[in-house]
């Protein structure tokens, strides 16, 4: 039962108006409250009354109108549509130096997440910063972060052969990762992790502006599409990143690890479509005399 405030005495009835007027200055306009087995209109105002100045309320069960104009908390917001970048490229000296500003004065130092506790050097990435092509990968392994460099244990020398095939040079394309930390055991970064850092992934992007991006791996594809589908249906399909033609394929680690015929022809399928995108073609082969 509601309490009337119109049913009691007027004495009675100013003082749950007044209770009424402190739960409305603390912005509860929009919530009813109904005293759960309440006693007379007398007593359930007077305990409405008190409860305002003492830190023991009533039992209430509390209904919040269905067109509360509260906003939802933030984990239930839905992300912004990812739309092209808008401002004017860099030139290639300009993109030195921001990229350069960014690793000194931000990223080496970084403490935003608790991959720093462990790491013992972040790693940028590196590469041409007027690269057609952004390789993005998982995260710094242990070779990456005794060195600070991105891929530079065995799946970087595979990763290097690739870029070879192409007709490039590591040097000729840029290359780094989600997370700018390495994860110890080297396992899949945490959602937390991934939010905190990618922010300077997506900084370089915007500074460099390749014409495609190759992600290595499903953890990196997954994050830059927002997609929970498998390898095998994201893979040897273009997708756009703010307008970036992005094409996912397997990370170099899974390669070695299944070093299939299949495999490798898909790899290789995936990097020829990246080519055809950029104006590439392979390299021909040396013949022997």
């Amino acid at each position: 039962m509601v309490a009337d405030p119109d049913a009691m005495p007027s004495r009675t009835r100013a003082k749950a108006r007044l209770a009424l007027r402190a739960e409305r200055a603390f912005g509860l306009e929009s919530v009813r409250a109904r005293l759960v087995d309440s006693p007379p209109a007398d007593a359930a105002a007077s305990a409405m009354i008190t409860s305002a100045m003492t830190d023991a309320p009533p039992r209430l069960a509390v209904s919040v109108k269905p067109e509360s104009s509260l906003p939802p908390p933030p984990a239930l917001l839905t992300p912004a549509p990812l739309v092209p970048f808008s401002a004017a490229p860099l030139s290639t000296d300009e993109k030195r130096v921001r990229l350069k500003a960014m690793d000194e004065n931000e990223v080496r130092g970084c403490v935003r997440c608790r991959l720093c506790e462990t790491r013992k050097n972040s790693v940028f990435g590196e590469g041409d910063v007027d690269a057609s092509i952004f390789f993005i990968g998982e995260g710094p392994g242990e070779n990456e972060d005794l060195t600070g460099r991105p891929f530079v244990g065995k799946a970087g020398q595979l990763l290097d052969k690739m870029i070879a095939a192409m007709g490039l040079r590591r040097e000729q394309v840029f290359i780094a990762n989600i997370v700018k930390c390495r994860p110890p055991g080297n396992r899949v970064p945490a959602p937390d992790e991934v939010a905190t850092c990618t922010p300077y992934l997506e900084r370089q992007l915007e500074i460099i502006r390749p014409r495609a991006i190759v992600t290595l791996g499903l953890p990196a594809a997954k994050y830059m599409l927002q997609s929970n589908s498998t390898m095998g249906k994201l893979r040897g399909h273009w997708h756009s990143w703010r307008g970036i033609k992005l094409m996912p394929t397997f990370h170099p680690a899974y390669i070695l690890r299944s070093y299939t015929e299949q495999t490798r022809a898909a790899v290789w399928s995936d990097l020829q479509l990246v080519m055809a995108e950029v104006g590439l073609k392979p390299p021909a082969r040396a013949t022997k005399n």
